[in-house]
C-alpha cells in the first residue's frame, strides 16, 4: 500500500475548507484600492520599455514597466528578470490577454502606456481604445512570504455589455541562483500541471524539490500547457508556459477584479500550499501591514529641508534600500548590493550602503548584515579578511579586496557609534584585530602601505592603491577607537600611533603638487609604463585626443625620476584619488586643492569612475540611448559622486556639498520613478544599494552635523547648512535607544537649534566654535564656562541661540 504524506494532505484539507467558505469574498477583495492616497511616482513614456522592481525580503519580481518580461540581465544571461525566490528561480515571467467572446479579436497586456511606483507596489495602465477597456494591472510582494500578489482590474468604460475572456500564462523556469553549481544545484526540465483541489497550476523542477503555483481566487473555465501568444522572453531555460482562462460579462461602466497568486517554495510541496494559502488567504492584511512598516521607515529620521525634491529623493532612497533586503534563511538576512544583476551580497557595497543605513535607522538591517558578512567571511577566510561578493547560495566568487577588510573595520565603529550595541562589538573585535593583522601583512616590502587591489577593477593597478591607504588609515583609527571602548587601552595607542604614521606618510608620500592631486597608486617608472601604455590605447580607443596628450606629457614626465623610486602616479585618475578627502586624511589645504582638481573630472550627474573617460562633448552629458552591451567604461557613478560629497563636507565646503547631491537628484526617477540607476543617469543596476551613502551621511551627518557615541549616551552636534537652507529639521533620528530630533534656523546674526530626545540623560554636544553670546533656554549661558568649543545638554528638550 503506497504510503500517504499526512502533512500534505493536512494542508491541502485546511486550504480547502477556508477556500471553499470565503472565496467569494475574496473574489471581491481590491487590492488596488489599498495604495489610494500613498506617495506614487509616474513613470516617463519614453521609459517604458525598461525595468521596474517590486520587492520583499523573501522573493521579488522584475519586469519592464510596460508590463512585459523580456530577457533581463548579463550575470545569468537573460535570466536576472521575472520572479526568484532566491537561491531559485520560480518563473521568467507571465503574460496577459483578453480575447472578445465569438471573436479573435484579442489584446496582450504588455504595452502598458502608464506606470506608477509606490513605495511597497507598482501599477501599470492598459488602455484597448477599439474596445473602451481600461485595465490596470497592480502588484506587491508580502514581508516574509514565498510569492507575488497580481491585481488585474478592468473596466468597461463603453455603453454596451463586454463577454471576454481572460487568459493568463505563467512561464515557470525553476533555475538555480549564479554559482548554483558550486553547490551541486543543477537544473532540470520543468513539470506542469493544474491542481483541481487548488484550483492552480503547479510547476515542479523534475530532479530538485523546487515548486511554484499560480491561480486565482476566480474559478477558472480552462487550463491548458500552452501560451497565450503574448510572450515576450524568449524563455532560454527548461521551464514551461500553461494558461489559465476565464470567462467574464462586464456591463456598461462595470469593473472587474482578477486576483492571481504566485508562490514558489525550493523546499518541499508542502512550504509551497502554505505560502500560497498565505497569499489567499492573508494578502489584504499583508498588503496593510508592509503599508503601515513603510510609513514608519519614513518617521524614522523624518527629514524636512527646502528643497522639496532632495527631500523626495531621501525619503525613497529608504524605501530603496528596503527592496534591497535579502532574506535566504539558509544563509542570513542582509542589504543586496542591486537589481538585476546584483541581488546577492557584496563586502564593499555594504560598508558604503549601511552608514546611511544606520543613520536612518535600521540598525536591525545592519546588524544582520555585518553577521552575514563576517559569518561567511570567517567560513572562507578564517584571518579577518573580508569577502567580496557571495551567491545567495552561500558561493563565494572573491575572497575579498584589501579595500573591504578596512570599510569593514570602519563600519563596526560606526554600527557602534550609532546603536551602543556593545555585546555585539565586544564578539566580533577579535575580527577587527585579525583584520588589521592581516592588512598589516600584506605590506609586502614593509614601508607601511598593504599591497594588492583596492576598489578599482583596472588591469596591472594591483599594486599599492591610495584607496588601500586610506581606508587602512581610517580603519586602524576605528579600530583604536573601539579599543579603547572596550578598555583595551595600549592596543587602542598602538593603533592609533600606526593611524597618525600613516596619515603623515600619506599626505608626504602620495600627494603630487604638479597635478593638486594624490595619486591612483605608488610604484616605479618600470611598473608605470604598462599601466600608462594601457590608459593611452584606452583614451585612443575611446577618441579622446585631449587624454591622449596629457598621458603623453605623463610619459615624459617619468624621465625625471630614478629607477626603482617609488613616485606617486595619477596615470587613470579614478574617483579613489579622492579617498583620502573621504577619509578625512588629507591635510586640509591639499584637501581643498584636490577639491578643486576634482571638478574637472564630472558632469551635470556625477564623477567619473575613471577621470581619463571624460567627454568634452557637450551633447553627450545626457545619454542618447542606454548601452546595449554591459560596460563601466565611460561611467558617471553614484558612489564616486557620493565620496565626492562626504570629501566636500569633510573641507567645509557645504555648497560643493549640496552641489553633488543635486547631480545625484539629477539621476532620481530619471528612468525608474522612485529610484536612481547605479550609473548615472539611467545604465547599469535600477536601484543601488550604495545609493544612499552620497544622500544620508552628507544630509544628517554634514549637514545637520550629527556625530553620535551611543556606547558614551552622547550626541555631539556641528551644523553645516548650505547657504540657500535657512530652516530644516530632522526628527526621529535612532541612536542607540535614544530617538533624537534636531531643527536649524539661521538668521542674519545668529542660528537656533531646537533640541528633542527621549532620554534626558544624554549628553547633547554643541559645538559653539566662533560664538559670542549663547542662550539656552532664554538664559543666557556664560561663555567663560563651557568646555572650551563645546557646550554641554542634558534634558529631552533644549532650544538654543548662538550668537
Amino acid at each position: 500500500m503506497k504510503k500517504i504524506n499526512l502533512p500534505l494532505v493536512l494542508v491541502l484539507l485546511l486550504f480547502l475548507l477556508v477556500y471553499c467558505t470565503t472565496n467569494k469574498s475574496l473574489q471581491e477583495v481590491n487590492f488596488y484600492q489599498q495604495v489610494s492616497g500613498l506617495p506614487h511616482i509616474e513613470g516617463k513614456t519614453r521609459y517604458l520599455a525598461s525595468p521596474y522592481v517590486t520587492a520583499g525580503d523573501r522573493v521579488y519580481m522584475i519586469g519592464y514597466q510596460d508590463g512585459s518580461f523580456p530577457d533581463l540581465g548579463w550575470h545569468i544571461t537573460g535570466e536576472m528578470g521575472g520572479i526568484w525566490d532566491h537561491p531559485v528561480k520560480l518563473m521568467d515571467g507571465f503574460n496577459a490577454k483578453i480575447t472578445l467572446q465569438g471573436s479573435n479579436d484579442s489584446y496582450c497586456l504588455n504595452r502598458a502606456d502608464k506606470f506608477i511606483n509606490y513605495p511597497m507596489a507598482n501599477s501599470h495602465h492598459f488602455t484597448w481604445e477599439k474596445e473602451n477597456l481600461a485595465i490596470e494591472r497592480f502588484q506587491f510582494v508580502p514581508d516574509d512570504v514565498e510569492g507575488v500578489i497580481v491585481e488585474y482590474i478592468i473596466n468597461n468604460q463603453g455603453k454596451e455589455d463586454k463577454d471576454i475572456v481572460f487568459s493568463f500564462t505563467g512561464m515557470t523556469d525553476l533555475r538555480p541562483t549564479w554559482l548554483g553549481e558550486r553547490t551541486n544545484m543543477i537544473d532540470a526540465v520543468d513539470s506542469i500541471y493544474f491542481d483541481d483541489r487548488l484550483s492552480a497550476l503547479i510547476g515542479k523542477d523534475n530532479n530538485n524539490p523546487w515548486y511554484v503555483a499560480f491561480g486565482s481566487s476566480l474559478k477558472t473555465d480552462n487550463f491548458s500547457t500552452e501560451d497565450n501568444n503574448c510572450q515576450t522572453t524568449t524563455q532560454k531555460g527548461l521551464g514551461r508556459n500553461a494558461t489559465l482562462s476565464f470567462s467574464l460579462r462586464l456591463k456598461p461602466n462595470q469593473k472587474k477584479i482578477i486576483p492571481f497568486f504566485i508562490a514558489g517554495s525550493y523546499k518541499s510541496k508542502e512550504s509551497l500550499l502554505a505560502n500560497y494559502h498565505i497569499l489567499m488567504m492573508e494578502g489584504y492584511s499583508k498588503l496593510t501591514q508592509k503599508i503601515e512598516r513603510y510609513k514608519k521607515i519614513n518617521n524614522i529620521s523624518h527629514l524636512t529641508i527646502p528643497d522639496k525634491g532632495i527631500e523626495q529623493m531621501y525619503e525613497w532612497l529608504k524605501y530603496n534600500t528596503d527592496w534591497l533586503v535579502r532574506n535566504v534563511p539558509e544563509i542570513g538576512v542582509g542589504l543586496s548590493a542591486g537589481l538585476p544583476d546584483y541581488p546577492w551580497w557584496f563586502g564593499g557595497d555594504a560598508t558604503y550602503a549601511l552608514q546611511g543605513v544606520l543613520a536612518t535607522g535600521d540598525h536591525e538591517l545592519a546588524k544582520s548584515t555585518i553577521s552575514l558578512l563576517e559569518k561567511v567571511s570567517e567560513k572562507t577566510n578564517g584571518n579577518g579578511r573580508i569577502i567580496h561578493e557571495v551567491s545567495t547560495n552561500g558561493a563565494v566568487y572573491n575572497p575579498g579586496l584589501l579595500s573591504e577588510t578596512a570599510l569593514f573595520i570602519t563600519l563596526l565603529k560606526n554600527y557602534f557609534e550609532w546603536t551602543g550595541d556593545k555585546p555585539f562589538i565586544t564578539k566580533l573585535f577579535p575580527e577587527v584585530k585579525k583584520g588589521i593583522e592581516w592588512l598589516l601583512d600584506n605590506d609586502i616590502d614593509g614601508n607601511g602601505y598593504p599591497d594588492g587591489k583596492g576598489m578599482m577593477e583596472i588591469p596591472g593597478l594591483d599594486k599599492e592603491m591610495i584607496d588601500v591607504a586610506a581606508y587602512t588609515q581610517q580603519a586602524l583609527s576605528s579600530a583604536a577607537e573601539i579599543a579603547k571602548a572596550l578598555g583595551e587601552n595600549k592596543l587602542a595607542s598602538d593603533y592609533q600611533k600606526l593611524a597618525d604614521d600613516l596619515r603623515a606618510k600619506i599626505n608626504k608620500e602620495w600627494w603630487n603638487d604638479t597635478a593638486r592631486s594624490f595619486g591612483d597608486f605608488r610604484g616605479t617608472v618600470a611598473e608605470a609604463k604598462p599601466i600608462l601604455k594601457g590608459a593611452i590605447i584606452r583614451a585612443d580607443t575611446l577618441k579622446k585626443p585631449w587624454i591622449v596628450a596629457e598621458l603623453k606629457e605623463t610619459e615624459k614626465q617619468l624621465g625625471k625620476y630614478q629607477a626603482g623610486e617609488q613616485i606617486p602616479l595619477i596615470i587613470y585618475r579614478n574617483w579613489v584619488v579622492n579617498t583620502p578627502l573621504e577619509t578625512g586624511v588629507a591635510d586640509f589645504e591639499k584637501g581643498k586643492a584636490a577639491l578643486e582638481t576634482a571638478k574637472k573630472y564630472e558632469n551635470p550627474y556625477g564623477v567619473y569612475v575613471t577621470g581619463i573617460d571624460r567627454t568634452e562633448e557637450p551633447d553627450s552629458i545626457v545619454l542618447k540611448s542606454r548601452k546595449k552591451i554591459f560596460s563601466y567604461t565611460g561611467a558617471v557613478m553614484t558612489l564616486p559622486t557620493g565620496v565626492q560629497a562626504v570629501a566636500a563636507a569633510n573641507y567645509g565646503k557645504p555648497d560643493d556639498v549640496l552641489r553633488y547631491v543635486t547631480m545625484l537628484y539629477r539621476s532620481f526617477s530619471y528612468a525608474l520613478p522612485g529610484s536612481m540607476y547605479e550609473v548615472s543617469p539611467d545604465f547599469g543596476m535600477m536601484v543601488q544599494a550604495w545609493n544612499n551613502y552620497g544622500v544620508d551621511v552628507p544630509v544628517i551627518n554634514y549637514f545637520f552635523g550629527i556625530k553620535p557615541k551611543a556606547y558614551d549616551k552622547s550626541i555631539f552636534i556641528s551644523p553645516d547648512m548650505p547657504s540657500e537652507w535657512k530652516d530644516a529639521s530632522i526628527d526621529n533620528v535612532r541612536i542607540g535607544s535614544n530617538s533624537f530630533s534636531l531643527a536649524v534656523s539661521r538668521e542674519s546674526d545668529h542660528r537656533e537649534y531646537i533640541i528633542r530626545q527621549t532620554l534626558a540623560a544624554w549628553t547633547v554636544i554643541v559645538d559653539i566654535k566662533n560664538s559670542k553670546r549663547i542662550l539656552v533656554n532664554n538664559k543666557e549661558i556664560d561663555r567663560r564656562k563651557t568646555d572650551g568649543d563645546r557646550l554641554m545638554l542634558t534634558g529631552k528638550e533644549n532650544d538654543v541661540l548662538i550668537y
